[in-house]
């Protein structure tokens, strides 16, 4: 695959030293970054109707809000690992915890919601997206790889009701719906590839599911967005770039970041479908990345 553009992205804000966590590390970050000190670790982005930037902190157990200026502060902490927030139609905070599993911010707590099906308990949640129809799907992750391919997709109906979508990815990751509602996209990071289903499920049994993407290097893709354009974009972890590509998979955009290489997630700005916004963890540092028009990609 070549990338015709490659646009050079710009910081735009740092997590504020005020704001690092000094502490003694979380079970999560002991897990997963053992002997390295963190300040946090920024997941899962997204936009308000406010245009403020939400992020989560799964090493500190902190919901962060971003200002267009870009002021920082934390508006939820609690005892856990938040993968994932995005609010409900009734703007409740619904998280996906990776011990605790899914649960709403109450009165400054985790409420539990679900902690996965009676004979299939959650491994570990990573991410989520929200659907046209109301419904959330759920990645979890757990510690799969392809050595044990049991990650999982779910799908979080309006009323409710969890039913287990995918069991056989190698680390289920970022998950995104294309503008239509119609296409899931996963992140099966441990495989390099980014994966894409029909969002309308049979009424029994696993979907059809196909590779919609091949990639190389780094850890694996790992948060994904879409624009109204149809495109995605594909933050691929340790490797210090994003990827964008249309709705029929080819290349729109390579972007490398100037610093840091934990490329975590990505978010398209709802202002301008040609503005993304790149996470990089290790530093707690936001890029942006002004996209070609359609026009320059033909």
């Amino acid at each position: 695959m070549s990338w015709p553009v490659r646009p050079a992205p710009r910081l735009w804000t740092r997590l504020p030293e005020a704001l690092h966590h000094r502490g003694a590390p979380s079970p999560w970050a002991a897990m997963t970054r053992p002997g390295q000190p963190l300040h946090s670790f920024l997941e899962a982005p997204f936009f308000d109707a406010k245009g403020d930037l939400w992020l989560s902190d799964v090493a500190s157990g902190r919901i962060l809000r971003v200002t267009p200026g870009g002021d920082w502060s934390v508006e939820h902490a609690y005892e856990g690992a938040p993968h994932a927030m995005r609010p409900r139609a009734d703007g409740t905070p619904l998280v996906a915890d990776y011990y605790r599993g899914l649960g709403r911010l109450e009165g400054g707590g985790f409420v539990p919601v679900s902690t996965g099906l009676p004979d299939r308990p959650f491994l570990g949640l990573s991410d989520m997206a929200p659907a046209p129809d109301g419904a959330i799907w759920i990645t979890d992750s757990g510690r799969s790889s392809l050595s044990d391919p049991t990650g999982r997709l779910w799908r979080y109906a309006p009323g409710g009701a969890l039913r287990l979508v995918l069991s056989n990815v190698p680390y289920a990751n970022g998950v995104a719906l294309s503008p239509d509602g119609a296409w899931v996209y996963l992140a099966a990071t441990r495989a390099n590839q980014v994966w894409r289903l029909a969002a309308a499920l049979p009424a029994q049994g696993p979907p059809m599911a196909g590779v919609f993407l091949h990639l190389s290097g780094g850890l694996g893709p790992d948060g994904l967005a879409t624009n109204p354009l149809g495109w995605l974009a594909v933050a691929q972890a340790q490797a210090g770039r994003a990827y964008v590509v249309d709705a029929l998979g080819d290349a729109v955009a390579e972007v490398r970041l100037p610093d840091g290489r934990w490329t975590t997630s990505v978010a398209f700005h709802p202002d301008d479908p040609h503005r993304l916004v790149i996470v990089e963890a290790e530093r707690g540092a936001l890029f942006i990345a002004d996209l070609p028009q359609q026009k320059d990609i033909l």
